[in-house]
């Protein structure tokens, strides 16, 4: 591999401007399928084949109505002594109502004087809001019509607030990403000492990104897309884009420092350093197509696209970083050493004597740096999970107010109703609905189960549920897992008809146990895929072991890092949280997978050069301090920089990516800092030559893919002779 990557880099550098042109025309090329090919994307998150969804497919056909059609409550309130009862309150709601019906692509809308949707104490009302299309569809103005609606009750000194999919709109562009660059190019100019050696990384990282942003829109012509998606995937392509470029460029000043010309240096650099971002690119990959093998289509597709993205980072750096510094030339080294042949610092770098130190208290280290790991993952014992509803928006939102009032004036049940469908023989639809009635009003934590509705046909009725909890609590999700238990019986008690329970609650709990349930079998794909990966480019058994051990402590702390903050609420305030609630439900299986595959990189690029002495003789401690010595100032730049980037998007709006953004730069934190610079160094120490040991029989059997570029080496040796 080394030996065709140099040939890459070499064909790369030397045909600079055709590359350069090349990739000028992909991203055009690009450019013109999204704006031909992109569609609309959807924050609905849900599974096929979930019971939930299986009834609201039953609805549809039953009742006619689309099971994915959009809604909106409107909610009204009003202040001091009057309530909506009064003469002049009721005109101004019903005015509103009026407003509402004659709104674009809304079918129906319900009185709340007539639908019994106004609060006992006479204070909140709300109006129920259908739309004849899915939410994607619902157009601006229909969007803008229905806030404008309420200025006549506003007029008349209610209060108006606004909650459902319709009011629910894509993020305008925030400027996280730009502070996480800029922070970035900080740690790359001190790195590096030249504006344009910073420059290079942020150059190709943004390049990629903006391929890979294309693509996904590309993609959502043909395949449904969370509005996450983008957010992940630029998340990933920056911060691993900027890496890997990093780790090229700081071997191609090395190579230009030794006295070779930039077209040598250049191929030197993508043989050696490419070939490890080539391994640790993989891992990133392999950790986000994982995700498709779990069976849940949406995280599937945010993982594909993220994988897809990491790749085009790759490629970028193996052909257009060469090709770049074809361009920039010696204007990459300090402005003082563009005139010197050994550039090499003769003090002793910061990290020969970090791993000397290490080495030196090795146990120690170990334990403490353990029980630091230890007493940060705690609060990960009380982690609980859910899918993000209105009560953790933004207070200051319309749909965080409409929330609170709902609760405050029915609830906290009311902003997470469940439906019941009861299928049965014709014509017997309606006592089997009554019986329903009955058995889930005798419930603990049901407050308000209304009359079963028929359809026409006399063979499906359905049935709302109020319960006394809010959607996202453990009590709601016990008296779904309660209605279903009692699934059996209400068949037998009723010749055969069947209860199944839906409604949006309901369809996130089912989301969220399915999400549960594959945690376990993506780990094992991931750690089974990666720990063979790692045992080609080691050709090692307990160094794989223990990169995977190491991985599960910085995923340990990182939970315990977010539990505390987001879900306990110490030090909210820090990272701009008004409201804490449940972890959204796909963070750790997102979070496992990213930083698994993050955690290898910084393996890679630490221990490949340590197992490389080993290999030529130096001794298993002296084999370290190499490994550090040469990666430890690039290691800690890179995770800086991802770090910056992934802290930037703390600052974003939404709860997913703020909340993944600030898990991923601490995990990183700690496994780059922590683990790799502290306990990696201490255990191989302690583990001597046995961490590099390998049966005959296995090291017959796996391919030798030359990472370190030692057939490379021998080739350039003997044609420099």
């Amino acid at each position: 591999m080394a030996t065709i990557l140099y040939r890459l880099g070499r064909f790369s550098f030397r045909r600079r401007r055709l590359t350069l042109v090349v990739w000028v025309l992909l991203l055009g090329l690009f450019g013109v399928g999204a704006a031909q090919l992109s569609g609309p994307t959807s924050d609905e998150l849900s599974i096929p084949g979930t019971e939930s969804l299986q009834a609201l497919d039953v609805v549809a056909e039953k009742f006619g109505e689309g099971a994915d059609t959009a809604s909106a409550k409107v909610v009204f309130t009003v202040p001091g002594a009057a309530t909506l009862t009064g003469r002049d309150q009721q005109a101004a709601v019903q005015a509103t109502v009026a407003a509402l019906r004659k709104v674009p692509q809304v079918t129906t809308v319900a009185d709340p004087y007539r639908a019994g949707t106004v609060a006992p104490d006479g204070k909140t009302a709300y109006a129920d809001v259908d739309y004849a299309v899915d939410e994607t569809e619902v157009n601006a103005a229909s969007r803008a019509a229905l806030v404008a609606a309420g200025d006549t009750a506003r007029q008349a000194g209610l209060g108006v607030e606004y909650s459902g999919d319709v009011t629910e709109q894509a993020e305008a562009g925030n400027a996280t990403e730009g502070l996480g660059i800029l922070v970035a190019a900080v740690v790359l100019l001190i790195t590096f000492g030249s504006l344009v050696a910073a420059g290079l990384p942020v150059l190709t990282a943004v390049i990629g990104v903006a391929v890979g942003m294309l693509g996904i829109q590309v993609t959502t012509g043909f395949l449904d897309l969370t509005s996450n998606t983008a957010d992940l995937a630029t998340m990933l392509g920056l911060a691993v884009g900027i890496d890997y470029a990093l780790f090229i460029l700081s071997r191609y000043r090395y190579e230009l420092a030794a006295g070779r010309d930039g077209e040598e240096a250049a191929g030197r650099a993508a043989g050696a350093a490419g070939s490890a971002v080539v391994f640790a690119g993989l891992t990133v990959i392999i950790a986000l197509a994982a995700l498709a093998v779990v069976g849940i289509p949406f995280l599937a597709a945010m993982g594909v696209a993220a994988a897809g993205t990491v790749a085009i980072a790759v490629v970028i750096n193996l052909s257009l970083l060469p090709a770049l510094l074809g361009f920039a030339g010696r204007k990459v080294l300090p402005r003082a050493q563009r005139k010197t042949e050994d550039n090499r610092p003769a003090r002793t770098p910061y990290g020969e004597r970090w791993a000397r130190g290490v080495i030196k208290h090795r146990i120690s280290a170990l334990i403490l740096s353990v029980v630091a790991v230890g007493v940060v993952a705690i609060p990960a014992l009380d982690l609980k999970l859910a899918l993000p509803d209105d009560s953790t928006a933004s207070p200051a939102s319309t749909q965080r107010k409409a929330y609170d009032q709902l609760s405050e004036g029915f609830g906290a049940g009311i902003n997470g109703p469940l439906l019941i469908v009861v299928d049965a023989a014709a014509g017997t639809v309606t006592p089997a609905g009554e019986r329903a009635r009955q058995l889930i009003s005798g419930l603990e934590g049901v407050v308000l189960v209304t009359a079963a509705e028929p359809n026409q046909a006399g063979d499906t009725a359905t049935l709302n549920v109020i319960p006394r909890s809010g959607p996202t609590s453990e009590e709601t999700k016990k008296l779904v897992h309660d209605l279903r238990a009692r699934q059996a019986d209400f068949s037998a008690a009723t010749g055969g008809a069947t209860l199944a329970v839906t409604g949006r609650t309901a369809v996130d709990i089912d989301v969220s146990e399915k999400i549960n349930d594959a945690l376990l079998p993506y780990l094992s794909v991931v750690v089974g895929l990666a720990f063979i990966l790692l045992m080609v480019v080691f050709r090692s058994i307990l160094v794989p072991i223990k990169a995977t051990v190491g991985f599960l402590l910085s995923v340990a702390a990182s939970f315990g890092a977010l539990v505390f903050i987001f879900q306990q609420g110490n030090l909210a305030g820090l990272v701009g949280i008004a409201s804490t609630g449940p972890i959204v439900s796909f963070i750790p299986i997102f979070l496992i997978g990213i930083l698994f595959g993050l955690a290898m990189d910084y393996e890679v690029f630490l221990i490949i050069r340590a197992r490389e002495q080993f290999v030529h003789g130096a001794a298993p401690d002296e084999a370290v301090v190499s490994g550090l010595r040469h990666g430890a100032r690039v290691v800690t730049a890179a995770a800086l920089i991802m770090m910056s980037v992934f802290a930037g998007f703390v600052f974003a709006e939404d709860i997913i990516i703020k909340s993944l953004g600030f898990a991923l730069a601490f995990g990183v934190a700690v496994d780059a800092l922590l683990v790799r610079m502290t306990i990696v160094p201490a255990v191989l120490s302690l583990l001597g030559r046995s961490a590099w040991w390998l049966p005959r029989w296995l090291d017959r059997i796996l391919p030798n893919v030359d990472v370190e570029g030692d057939r490379l080496a021998e080739q350039l040796a003997r044609s420099d002779h």
